[in-house]
C-alpha cells in the first residue's frame, strides 16, 4: 500500500470548487479520467453519505477494468466535509481482487492561493495492483477535468 498525491492550481475560488466536489452531474463530467466516461448510481452529498459510480473505458485495456472488462465500479462514502476546505472519502472498487477491494482514503484538500485555488488529491493505501504511473496519470487527468469544468462553468 503507498500514497498517491496530485496538485494543482485552479482559477476559481474554493467554494465553486467545493460544489463542484459534491454535485453528482458535477461529478459524472469531471471525475472520470481521460478515457472514461461515469454514471452515479447512488449519490449521498453528505458526511457518512454513499455513492457508487460505474466508470467505463471507452477502450477497454488489455486485461479489462477493476470490476470487469470495460468497466470500474467504485463504492465511496464521504467521511469528513468541511466547506470550501476538504472532502474526504473512503472509496473501494468492487472486483474479485482483495487487493483491489481493499478500500482507499482520497482526500482532497482546496487551499485559496493568488489567482485561484490549490486542490491537492491524496490517496492513501493506494493497492500495488493500480500502477503508481497509471493512478497519477489518472489523478492529473481528474484534476485538469475539474479545473476545466469549474473555470469553463463560470
Amino acid at each position: 500500500m503507498r500514497t498517491d498525491t496530485a496538485t494543482r492550481i485552479i482559477r476559481a475560488p474554493t467554494r465553486v470548487i467545493y460544489r463542484a466536489l459534491l454535485n453528482a452531474g458535477a461529478i459524472e463530467r469531471w471525475r472520470p479520467p481521460s478515457g472514461m466516461t461515469g454514471i452515479l448510481e447512488t449519490f449521498q452529498a453528505r458526511e457518512n453519505g454513499t455513492y457508487r459510480m460505474v466508470l467505463t473505458y471507452r477502450t477497454p485495456p488489455a486485461g479489462g477494468g477493476k470490476s470487469g472488462e470495460d468497466r470500474d465500479v467504485v463504492n465511496g462514502r464521504f467521511v469528513k466535509l468541511v466547506p470550501n476546505e476538504l472532502v474526504v472519502e473512503d472509496v473501494s472498487f468492487v472486483s474479485d481482487d482483495p487487493t483491489l477491494a481493499a478500500p482507499m482514503t482520497i482526500t482532497t484538500a482546496l487551499v485559496p492561493v493568488m489567482g485561484g485555488t490549490r486542490v491537492t488529491i491524496t490517496a492513501e493505501n493506494v493497492p500495488d495492483a493500480i500502477s503508481e504511473k497509471d493512478h497519477r496519470t489518472g489523478m492529473d487527468s481528474t484534476l485538469a477535468n475539474l479545473a476545466a469544468f469549474v473555470e469553463n462553468s463560470r
